[in-house]
């Protein structure tokens, strides 16, 4: 295979945050060790399916119009009625010429009401995707292509272990060069580990950030003035929250492990990028959050991202901005696929080859839409919001008229809100950037992203 058409493999876990990859062997040892690791990544928005919808088409939220989790307004239904399967990073590289594969978590609530759930999307030549019980990782009906298959409760029928026997047969399999998106469920609630790591990490607990049970929240907005301080009792659940999800993750750690030696025993090993990220970051005990996401905290939308490959320099840092929109991008420049002009991200591969781009990004766009639907509404106590994350601040202003401001340079664990006494000419600049990309389309994006 030429160095020209490179086989890709991205794997989005479910709820990760950043700063945990040290727990997992075969992602530090194969994947961080053997490539870069971007030290400021950032999602659209920190919530699962918006997030993953701007993964698949490069757009942010206001813009591919996935604003929640769950009809009407979100959720697969949402994507499936609007049409965007249409068009996703599977189309573009099937059109490449690449065989691709989607396995794992879609869209939540896939495949929504009036679909089968034997309906498979355009744009993936191999299809293994959960349609009922998704998240327990076991007891769950598995749409293959097409044809359902009933997977119970044995040690053969955990998610991540089934993700891992597809993955290699399909490596092995391909004739061609493939894209295989990788889309296991661990880290997110319950955190249901294989039965052989169950007894993981009895001992670890979740970092004691300056952030964590945060003590002063009286300049903070209404909704986070609102929160207690954790119990003693929370805390602990906090905990073992933690050690639940690291013993979860292990299984993804698995998952890499088996990639990593189908594409050695294959041949594949040396003309392959692998990229490993997560769709959004989790609060354990920060700022007051017993667990959680959908905040403009760090701790929600700064999530991992590894690249290894041809070219990418072993253990080495990058320190430009990134964020999910940039990974279908990336992705199609290094297979060679055509992006829509509708794409609104960055491709990476100049910052991945070494290369210092001239003009880059300086802003990152977080928009998060509180849901209609009742019971989403229940899981997070956050109002909407639009967020801007830049190399050095970010600026958050609410629709119930608050406003979040944090220097990260001072303030890194965003303690002290400075909105209301900061300077007038911050606030303003500040503003117009956020205004910019909160109204950009394609490739007016690229350019409201670099302002300063």
């Amino acid at each position: 295979m030429s160095a020209s058409r490179p086989n890709i493999v991205l794997i989005v876990a479910d709820d990760l945050e950043a700063g945990t990859l040290a727990y997992f062997p075969n992602i530090s040892r194969q994947l961080v060790r053997q490539g870069a690791s971007f030290e400021r990544f950032f999602v659209t928005n920190s919530w699962c399916c918006p997030s993953r919808a701007s993964i698949l088409r490069s757009q942010y939220v206001h813009s591919h119009g996935v604003l929640t989790n769950t009809a009407p307004e979100g959720g697969f239904d949402r994507f499936h009625a609007l049409g965007l399967e249409r068009s996703t990073i599977g189309t573009w590289m099937r059109a490449a010429g690449y065989r691709t594969a989607l396995m794992g978590k879609f869209l939540n609530h896939y495949p929504g009401r009036g679909v089968a759930e034997t309906y498979v999307p355009p744009g993936w030549d191999e299809w293994a995707v959960p349609v009922t019980n998704l998240y327990d990782e076991y007891g769950y009906r598995l749409n293959e292509n097409g044809r359902l298959t009933e997977h119970g409760w044995s040690q053969e029928d955990y998610l991540s272990d089934v993700l891992a026997d597809k993955s290699r047969a399909f490596i092995r399999a391909s004739g061609k060069p493939f894209f295989l998106y990788l889309t296991p469920i661990a880290p997110h609630n319950p955190a249901n580990p294989a039965w052989r790591h169950e007894e993981a990490f009895p001992l670890v607990t979740a970092a004691r950030t300056p952030s964590f049970n945060q003590v002063d929240v009286s300049r903070e907005p209404l909704w986070l003035r609102s929160l207690l301080p954790l119990s003693q009792e929370q805390i602990d659940q906090v905990d073992e929250r933690h050690r639940a999800r690291l013993r979860a993750m292990l299984g993804v750690d698995d998952l890499v492990g088996a990639v990593v030696e189908a594409l050695r025993e294959s041949g594949h090993l040396d003309d392959t990028y692998i990229l490993f990220t997560s769709d959004n970051g989790f609060h354990l005990g920060t700022h007051r959050l017993a667990q959680g996401k959908t905040t403009p905290f760090e701790e929600a939308i700064r999530i991992p991202l590894v690249v290894r490959g041809p070219g990418v320099r072993a253990g080495s840092t990058i320190g430009q901005m990134g964020a999910t929109v940039d990974l279908a991008p990336t992705i199609a420049e290094l297979g060679g696929a055509r992006v829509p002009g509708f794409a609104e991200g960055r491709s990476l591969v100049p910052l991945l080859k070494g290369r210092k781009p001239g003009r880059w990004r300086h802003n990152a766009l977080i928009e998060f839409n509180r849901p209609a639907n009742r019971a989403s509404a229940r899981q997070t106590p956050v109002p909407g919001y639009k967020a801007l994350r830049t190399e050095h601040h970010t600026y958050v202003r609410y629709d119930t008229g608050e406003k979040q401001l944090y220097d990260l340079r001072t303030d890194p664990y965003q303690l002290q809100n400075l909105a209301a006494t900061a300077d007038a000419g911050l606030l303003a600049s500040l503003d117009a950037r956020l205004d910019a990309l909160a109204a950009c389309s394609g490739a007016s994006c690229r350019q409201a992203d670099a302002r300063q």
